[in-house]
């Protein structure tokens, strides 16, 4: 006796090891083959409590067996004590009954599933209820994505994937770049040719910079010309002229540089209608003109008068930028604007330029007007996120696209060091200026990269 127990004491301490050894030195499969089945279990056998807990059950009327209290009096004598027998019978009563769950689907950092709704519930319920519901499921954070008639998607995350991000911005495709991750593990992709401009707002220190710097350096080695507006007198952009067809550092040379744009996107024009082609990309590849990527800092600076004298400048920069985002898109020049203050008292020329950069990007900021502009008008839980970002977490922010569906993510760290040896070691791709605005700025594209269908 003494020995079987020595054996299965011995034997389980050698599977804990062993679960120990598994989890630490290969925690992936770990996960898929212990973690995850381990949690599908809890949540099935603890949802009923906790969609009762966080207000998602309904009141059903349902046949139940219940048992009725019958009193009878006792044979014995008239004083005797009541006896109460039980009788069954079928009625209907009053039963909770939780939102029926589809099956959960592992992923690398936690699981997703599918929810039908009760009737008379909207995803919105689902949203409040989701910090109690992560509570419940002891993991970091619930959020309810791929919303459909009468389902939501539950997305569970078992720990924080910004907390420490490593990837390369380089994707090898064109006019696309990875500048982190997202909260869903996922990569963060920001891909140019479907959202073609993105407003970047952060105050000091929020990460701004350094994701300007990611953008960077995931854009050095395309044959992409780089463009650069930098009213701080150039101190931020001018490390990295070596990778810059051109660069403004005052008010008159952004309304030269921003004509030049505006007539380069009249010479593309033409050529489309030269040949019949709605855009560059249907265009014969021989003939597509050499994409442009306009990158802005601190955009407010384009906008604010020390006096009446910079009134015609400001109105022109404020037009011409405008319709450089209003007709880019087809035409291969995009627009990346950065400001650490958006806001409207800007003049109208911001709150209409914002409503052409469809793609969004919101770190910490200073005021919640600036939080409004970028990212007020998709989703107001959005808005809350990035209120909520905190100061000691630079480069977390919330990613918002065009489909209207929000993140948050983190930026990889990329040093001004990394971003200045990218911009001279692929200097020779930088393609001059003269030749962009000319009637020769055409290009064949890479052969390693992939055709733009």
């Amino acid at each position: 006796m003494y020995d079987t127990l020595i054996l299965v004491v011995g034997g389980l301490v050698a599977a804990a090891a062993g679960l120990l050894a598994w989890r630490r030195w290969h925690p992936a499969s770990f996960w898929y083959g212990v973690g995850f089945p381990a949690r599908a279990v809890l949540v099935y056998l603890t949802w009923r409590h906790v969609a009762a807990g966080c207000g998602l059950t309904r009141r059903r009327r349902r046949w139940r067996w219940t048992m009725d209290a019958v009193p009878v009096v006792g044979p014995a004598a008239r004083g005797a004590a009541t006896v109460v027998e039980q009788k069954r019978r079928m009625r209907r009563v009053d039963v909770e009954r939780a939102p029926r769950l589809g099956v959960l689907r592992p992923t690398a950092l936690g699981w997703r599933l599918r929810v039908r709704l009760h009737d008379g519930q909207v995803p919105a319920d689902y949203e409040r209820a989701a910090e109690g519901i992560a509570h419940a499921w002891r993991v970091h954070s619930v959020r309810v994505v791929d919303v459909r008639p009468g389902v939501v998607t539950l997305w569970a995350t078992m720990r924080d994937p910004l907390t420490d991000v490593a990837v390369s911005p380089v994707t090898g495709e064109l006019l696309t770049v990875r500048p982190g991750k997202l909260e869903n593990g996922a990569d963060w992709v920001i891909d140019l040719r479907t959202v073609p401009h993105w407003l970047i707002a952060g105050a000091t220190q929020s990460g701004k910079s350094n994701l300007a710097n990611a953008i960077i350096k995931g854009l050095a080695p395309q044959p992409v010309a780089l463009v650069g507006f930098d009213l701080k007198g150039g101190v931020e952009f001018t490390p990295y002229s070596p990778r810059l067809s051109a660069l403004a550092t005052t008010r008159a040379e952004c309304v030269e540089l921003l004509g030049d744009l505006v007539a380069e996107l009249e010479a593309r024009m033409a050529l489309c209608r030269e040949h019949g082609a709605r855009n560059v990309w249907t265009l014969p590849e021989g003939l597509r003109p050499v994409p442009v990527v306009v990158l802005v800092d601190e955009v407010a600076e384009l906008f604010l008068m020390a006096d009446k004298s910079e009134k015609d400048e400001v109105a022109k920069t404020s037009t011409a930028l405008l319709r450089v985002a209003q007709l880019g898109r087809a035409f291969a020049v995009h627009l990346i604007v950065c400001g650490q203050r958006i806001g409207s008292d800007l003049g109208p020329g911001v709150t209409a330029l914002r409503s052409q950069l469809s793609g969004r990007v919101c770190h910490r900021v200073n005021d919640p007007e600036t939080a409004t502009m970028t990212l007020g008008d998709m989703d107001p839980a959005a808005l809350d996120a990035a209120r909520a970002i905190p100061a000691e977490t630079p480069g977390v922010c919330v990613v918002a696209g065009q489909d209207g569906s929000w993140h948050r993510a983190r930026s990889v760290y990329v040093s001004e060091t990394d971003a200045e040896h990218a911009a001279r070691d692929h200097a020779h791709l930088t393609p001059k200026w003269a030749e962009v605005t000319g009637s020769s700025a055409v290009t064949d594209l890479r052969p390693d990269m992939p055709d733009a269908a």
